[in-house]
């Protein structure tokens, strides 16, 4: 009987392409040797090829930071403000909320050059100065959307669709978790919102929901109700644990289905949690030296907490950690709102770069930042102060993880609309991220729904080589 259920099985995951992905095939490789509670989805795997990074922290500008004011310098821009933009500019453009036809508007900042490497960057971001020779800064970002959900979405899991497995869970999926007492993909949110895709943006799709993000917060109990109520010992937890997983496990050799694996190991995590988190959110432990160099406030929740717990949540073996900040979505107030961002994310982004280095961590980790898409050189709202959606150009950086530090790749155009030299699209980013991490982007694939599904779809997309070390 067991060997017909198998072969149903087999069929069912290889013919239907309903994507029960690892889990399942583990699972049921693990039974028919004899060992089916031996298998662990989350054990660390061997990528395609050797990789140059261990672990991911993605700092995401949810909202879209003004290129135009950070990082693409554009005298020309300065020159024409106030006047309409050329018409050849504007031709098939589609804008999300403003006339295109929208007087040009100039800078609002002066930038600089920097380092040895020259990189220009903004007044307002003078922590990010400093480390301007250990960043990888791509100028000729491009996108397919100009809204924030479809962009946000796009940005973190190839495609504009809900319901697609996130950059951190492909990651997940594809390297396994090196820590056992933390989740292998964490998410921190800080700013005046929570991104604007929502959890979709660390969801798992069809991938077993143990991929997905799981969300912590800096203050209080980093999970709600990871403490045990009033009267729950750790001795009659750990038995009424031990009941359920029996119970599930028989269940799981039965079916073979993925999402009993996932709550065995959420209700075993969260257990482990119980010790571990606490001990990981306590950054009181670090030296004086540490939050000063973050800003950080161990009392108060804020971004520049989030990136010394990122740096704590690699080093206990966390994969992948994506910090959202909710902030830069400047239509109107652009001055003042440019400014209150940066001076809440400037120097901790800076920290974080040269804490992992002054830890021998930078090489082994990749430090992501950017949004969703860039801004308007057109201006939008009253008194000359904003911008609105603008995908076809926008500016990235990345940090270690084997990047040519100091390099700055590609060109806008005088008032930086469109890209002019080396365009990176966000599927080609993907692609060379999954390189670093050693996977062929064409090869990481789980069938659904009767295609090889994988994070950069089935458009064209390259490894930007020009960027790797």
């Amino acid at each position: 009987m067991m060997n017909n259920l198998n072969r149903s099985r087999r069929w069912f995951m290889k013919d239907c392409g309903v994507g029960l992905g690892a889990i399942a095939a583990a699972q049921l490789m693990a039974e028919e040797s004899g060992a089916a509670s031996t298998a662990d989805p989350l054990a660390v795997r061997r990528p395609h090829f050797p990789g140059k990074v261990k672990n991911v922290i993605f700092l995401f500008m949810a909202g879209a930071p003004s290129h135009l004011e950070l990082f693409d310098n554009k005298p020309q821009l300065a020159k024409f403000d106030g006047t309409l933009p050329p018409a050849e500019l504007l031709k098939g453009y589609r804008a999300a909320f403003i006339d295109p036809n929208s007087k040009l508007l100039g800078p609002k900042f002066k930038f600089a050059r920097h380092g040895e490497s020259g990189a220009e960057i903004s007044e307002i971001l003078p922590h990010t100065a400093q480390v301007a020779d250990e960043l990888t800064i791509v100028k000729s970002m491009t996108t397919d959307a100009f809204n924030h959900a479809p962009a946000q979405i796009m940005m973190n899991t190839g495609s504009q669709l809900f319901g697609k497995p996130s950059l951190g869970a492909w990651t997940l999926y594809g390297l396994g978790s090196e820590s056992k007492d933390l989740p292998g993909f964490v998410v921190f949110s800080s700013g005046s919102k929570g991104p604007s895709g929502g959890n979709s943006n660390w969801g798992s799709g069809f991938l077993p929901t143990m991929y997905s993000g799981v969300q912590l917060r800096s203050v209080g109990d980093p999970v709600l109700y990871l403490s045990n109520p009033p009267g729950v010992d750790a001795r009659a937890q750990r038995d009424a644990l031990d009941a359920i997983t029996a119970l599930n496990q028989q269940h799981l050799a039965l079916t073979g289905d993925p999402e009993i694996a996932t709550r065995i190991n959420s209700f075993e995590m969260a257990y482990r949690m119980q010790s571990s988190a606490p001990e990981l959110m306590d950054i009181q432990s670090e030296t004086q030296q540490t939050l000063d160099l973050y800003g950080a406030d161990p009392e108060k929740p804020s971004f520049a907490k989030n990136c010394l717990l990122a740096r704590r949540l690699v080093e206990r073996g966390v994969r992948f950690v994506q910090l959202f900040h909710e902030a830069w979505d400047q239509h109107g107030n652009l001055v003042g709102g440019l400014k209150t961002n940066c001076k809440n994310t400037d120097q901790a982004c800076a920290a974080l770069i040269q804490d992992l280095k002054q830890r021998g961590m930078l090489d082994e980790t990749l430090v992501i930042w950017g949004g969703e898409f860039g801004r308007t050189p057109m201006v939008q709202g009253g008194g000359n102060d904003g911008r609105d959606h603008h995908p076809n150009a926008f500016t990235m950086w990345m940090a270690g993880g084997g990047m040519k530090a100091g390099t700055t790749l590609g060109e806008s155009d005088a008032f930086g609309f469109n890209v002019t030299r080396d365009r990176v699209h966000v599927r080609d980013l993907h692609a060379t991220i999954l390189n670093q991490l050693g996977f062929d982007h064409r090869r990481l694939s789980v069938k659904f729904q009767g295609l090889d599904q994988r994070l950069t779809g089935v458009e064209p997309a390259r490894v930007v080589h020009e960027l790797l070390a």
